[in-house]
């Protein structure tokens, strides 16, 4: 009995290694393939950096090339209408002033014939009152200066003369010729004449 045994015993232990054997084989492989499966997946494709660097460098370029077209085009197409709007700024102007122009015509072909000196002032007069009014529409208004202080940033002092009053001395007796603003913005300084 006890032969038996230990033959049983002694079989079971040779079975035992090759089992183990076999184990170890069939494992093995299995992971050999998944590291390998692993090991290609981990692995990218080598890239040149010198290519990489290169290809940056072309989209770069692509990039300046097609901004700096950008930026030529805006300041062409900026200074066309810079251009234009210096041309034909004035085109509004100038069509509201061609009436009072229609005015004077009229009245410069009536004075041919005009016996009435009255009429004729006072339809000199009217488009007098018209000028001014699209002056003002334009925004254009008259320096107010006679009896002012003067304002050496709106008038422009060329004499002075003995004041007529002593009221009016230092101030504004006379204006030459009238000063005009623009928009806030004088665009002729009133010449004046000073009582001292």
């Amino acid at each position: 009995m006890s032969k038996k045994k230990t033959t049983k015993a002694k079989e079971q232990v040779e079975e035992k290694p090759e089992q183990e054997a076999g184990s170890q084989n069939d494992v093995t492989p299995e992971s050999d393939d998944q590291s390998q499966e692993n090991q290609l997946e981990t692995e990218e494709p080598e890239v040149d950096p010198i290519e990489a660097l290169q290809k940056q460098l072309d989209e770069a370029k692509d990039k300046y090339v097609r901004l700096s077209a950008e930026f030529d085009n805006f300041r062409k197409r900026t200074q066309r209408e810079k251009m234009d709007l210096i041309r034909f700024g004035s085109e509004d102007v100038m069509k509201n002033i061609l009436p009072l122009v229609d005015d004077f015509e009229r009245a410069i072909k009536h004075t041919e014939t005009a016996t009435d000196i009255e009429a004729m002032k006072q339809g000199l007069v009217l488009i007098h009152g018209k000028f001014v009014d699209f002056l003002k529409n334009n925004g254009v208004k008259e320096i107010e200066a006679m009896g002012y202080e003067l304002d050496t940033d709106k008038h422009d002092a060329i004499t002075k003369i003995p004041a007529p009053d002593d009221t009016l001395k230092g101030k504004i007796v006379d204006v030459v010729e009238k000063g005009y603003m623009l928009n806030e913005k004088i665009i002729r300084f009133a010449k004046v004449v000073i009582g001292e």
